[in-house]
């Protein structure tokens, strides 16, 4: 690996005198650029929209100056990460969070930014492959003051000297590791490592999978990959967006600072209930409901529903109209519904043409008994008596009661809800189904939505459509009204114009109506959508993203991936998971049969993290041995560094089990950082209460706060979260509970990056025997 040059305390200190000098330079550069910026805000918003062009012109270059200032603000912590010493540069190149131009223009930047590709050989330059990089220097700082600085020398000699894996910028890197967590993932552009940046700056085509065990940095490496697209590919994930998909609203609360901190602020998250605008879907349910709910043959369950709500009835259907008797046969209406189908695939898109299907068979029977000609003829209406008589019908009453009953307007959440509270719809659409899945099926009315019913809600979507021509027609009707309304507004200016003037100056003065016509006057006064791209794609269903970011991405069912695909048809994915923590029935075991239905075997790439730099080497032995045990076909990461504090062990009697929990959590606690105490569901209860007998402030579930005082949590919702101290609460429980038993005791085994204390009421696994007894 790469040397640590030692230095004495005096060449210390004049190093960082001259980094210090330096780094403030570059703070007064950023201030500099952010007063530019704030001053050509202003310069935008005070340019006139004479047309609808200016008026977005001068809304683009003030959004482009918002995101220009935002990203100078996220960089104020932190704005210097190191600097290359070269070879071939008497210079050195320094690298942040931000580029900054230099004076020279022909010159490099005073900054470059750590997404530039003049930025890469800080992450991934080596002895063996130097890059023409002499010296990597770290450079670490506290507010604006420069706090210390690391060397590393590339040299063959000092590649040999080392046993572990590479690591850039060791010291950094082990000091952001052993820091007190706060509640809240942060960024690690500081101490991005090679494997980390290989992955990061990989092409945007297709989907990338990133397989990483516990403390790899796979959901950081997720998070900074969507930063440094987006730098790269500005303008075209800034027009259609970028989207991360996060399993719970609580991780979704735990990332959130990742990407504001690089200066990111476009991008959507959602959790996997929150994937459909105006839905957050919490509602919970047994797991195997979830795994039917999340299997393709929901696909033509649904495509059953649909088509078992354009049902005929049996019999002869009878209409008065004005008294006339009209008689629709089963015959009849099959063919309305035959015309309905083949006029759209849709549902409430074919209902126009079954609808004008019924009403020409009314009006064809209704001719023939009102309209017959005594002296022989066909008929005594002529086609425009017809045609009205058959608007009439259209119109009628009883005509649209009978369309309602045979072909209903769906909205997705009456064709899911309908479907699943009722056991009969469920029969009828899930053919060669057993009675025990149609039974997973069925529910009461009025439960909530659950995460497993958003992808079928999107999925009904797509079968039923929606007739916006209502909408249309009373968008062109308001338009034409504003396109009148502006004429008249220019008639009566050019109306009261001077009277004074003669007639060949009048021919010189220019008004309004010569500035203007109707059409740009009215679209001066139309509304302007001021949304983020963030906000729009938020509201808008059938919005497709540049890019998404999914993590936990094992946890996904197949409908889950079907939606995802539909909301990014290019296909332009970075999945980040860890088969080994899979704990979903309709979760994957192997990342080919999980994308293979929705992606496809040609669209997607493997990458893999190997890297434990969360969990220390004592915990990490123990957890190895759980995912052994459970038959993993990945291997334990290798953890980096070491605490010399081993996980321990404490057996108690069941009836002192939670109040010993409270007095560890406790005592955790005191010692400063984040605690978590991980339950199976069954001891979720009588843990809290008792913790909170010790800690007030605890709180439980996948919403609660890390921030503030100890949580308590589930397996499944610890996942992809991280505490300092951890106290895991019958393990032989979580194993028996799980519907992956080894997969969630692993979960819970790797959340810790100090200290792991297990506390149980029985004998522990086999597994576990290495704990160390209290």
């Amino acid at each position: 690996m790469s040397s640590t040059s030692p230095a004495t305390e005096p060449e210390q200190n004049t190093e960082l005198a001259v980094e210090q000098a330096a780094v403030a330079d570059l703070y007064r550069r950023l201030d500099a650029n952010r007063e530019h910026a704030v001053y050509r805000f202003k310069q935008a918003l005070a340019m006139p929209a004479i047309n609808p062009q200016a008026l977005g012109e001068r809304e683009a270059a003030a959004s482009f100056q918002t995101q220009r200032i935002t990203a100078l603000d996220a960089a104020e912590h932190g704005l210097v990460i190191g600097r290359l010493d070269r070879e071939e540069q008497p210079q050195p190149l320094y690298i942040g969070r931000v580029g900054l131009p230099a004076d020279d223009p022909g010159g490099d930047p005073a900054l470059v930014d750590w997404r530039a590709p003049a930025s890469r050989p800080f992450y991934t330059a080596t002895p063996f492959r130097p890059e023409g990089v002499v010296r990597r220097r770290h450079i670490r700082t506290r507010g604006r003051t420069v706090s210390a600085v690391n060397d590393e020398v590339l040299s063959i000699d000092a590649a040999t000297a080392g046993d572990g894996p590479a690591l850039t910028g060791e010291a950094a890197l082990m000091a952001a590791l052993t820091a007190e967590r706060t509640g809240r993932m942060t960024d690690i552009v500081a101490t991005i490592q090679a494997e980390q940046d290989a992955i990061i700056r990989s092409d945007a085509r297709g989907v990338l999978v990133v397989q990483g065990g516990p403390g790899t940095g796979k959901t950081a490496v997720a998070l900074h990959r969507a930063a440094y697209l987006l730098y790269t590919h500005r303008e075209r994930l800034g027009r259609s967006g970028l989207l991360v998909v996060g399993p719970t609203p609580t991780f979704l609360s735990y990332i959130a600072d990742v990407l504001p901190s690089l200066g990111e602020t476009g991008v959507l998250l959602a959790g996997l209930g929150q994937l459909r605008p105006g839905l957050d879907a919490r509602g919970t349910e047994s797991p195997e409901t979830a795994e039917v709910k999340g299997r393709l043959a929901m696909v033509d369950v649904l495509t059953a529903a649909v088509r078992d709500r354009q049902t005929l009835g049996r019999g002869v259907r009878e209409l008065v109209i004005d008294g006339v008797r009209i008689s629709l046969r089963p015959a009849d209406l099959t063919r309305a519904r035959t015309a309905g189908r083949r006029a759209s695939r849709q549902h409430n898109l074919g209902r126009p043409a079954f609808a004008r299907a019924v009403a020409d068979l009314v009006t064809e029977r209704y001719v023939g008994r009102i309209g017959a000609d005594v002296r022989g003829g066909e008929t005594l209406l002529d086609r425009r008596d017809v045609d009205a008589l058959r608007s009439e019908v259209l119109g009628d009453p009883a005509v649209r009661r009978l369309v309602d009953e045979l072909w209903p307007t769906l909205t997705p959440e009456e064709l899911v809800g309908d479907l699943l509270t009722s056991a009969d719809r469920i029969r009828r659409a899930t053919k060669n189904w057993t009675d025990e899945d149609r039974a997973l099926l069925l529910r009461t009315d009025g439960t909530a939505w659950t995460p497993a019913d958003v992808p079928l809600l999107e999925e009904a979507d797509e079968l039923l459509g929606y007739d916006d021509s209502a909408e249309r027609a009373a968008e062109a009707r308001r338009q034409r009204r504003e396109r009148a309304e502006a004429q008249d507004t220019l008639d009566m200016l050019h109306g009261s114009r001077s009277t004074d003037l003669e007639d060949d100056e009048e021919g010189e003065e220019l008004t309004a109506g010569d500035l203007l016509d109707a059409e740009s006057l009215a679209a001066r006064n139309a509304e302007v959508d001021y949304r983020t791209t963030a906000e729009r794609a938020a509201a808008d269903r059938t919005w497709t993203f540049g890019h998404v970011v999914v993590d936990e991405a094992q946890e996904l069912s197949a409908m889950t991936w079907r939606l995802l695909v539909r909301r990014c048809p290019t296909r332009s994915m970075t999945v980040v998971g860890d088969l080994a923590q899979t704990g979903s029935l309709a979760g994957a075991q192997a990342w080919g049969e999980a994308l293979r239905p929705s992606v496809g075997d040609a669209h997607w790439r493997l990458a893999e993290l190997t890297v434990n730099y969360r969990t220390p080497a004592e915990i990490m032995a123990v957890a190895a041995a759980v995912l052994e045990a459970g038959g993993a076909q990945t291997a334990a990461p290798r953890s980096v560094r070491s605490t010399g504090v081993p996980p321990t062990q404490e057996k108690v009697a069941e009836a002192e089990l939670p109040g010993r929990v409270a007095e560890v959590a406790a005592e955790l606690a005191g010692l400063g950082g984040t605690v978590a105490v991980i339950v199976p569901p069954s001891r979720l209860a009588a843990t809290l209460d008792a913790v909170r007998s010790e800690l007030p402030a605890a709180q439980a579930g996948a919403d609660a706060d890390s921030r503030r005082a100890p949580v308590v949590l589930v397996p499944g919702e610890a996942k992809g979260l991280e505490f300092d101290s951890v106290v895991l609460v019958d393990p032989c429980a979580v194993l028996a509970e799980g519907v992956r038993g080894y997969s969630d005791l692993y979960v819970a085994l790797t959340r810790s990056t100090q200290r792991l204390a297990v506390v149980h009421p029985g004998e522990l696994p086999e597994e576990l025997s290495g704990l160390v007894p209290v």
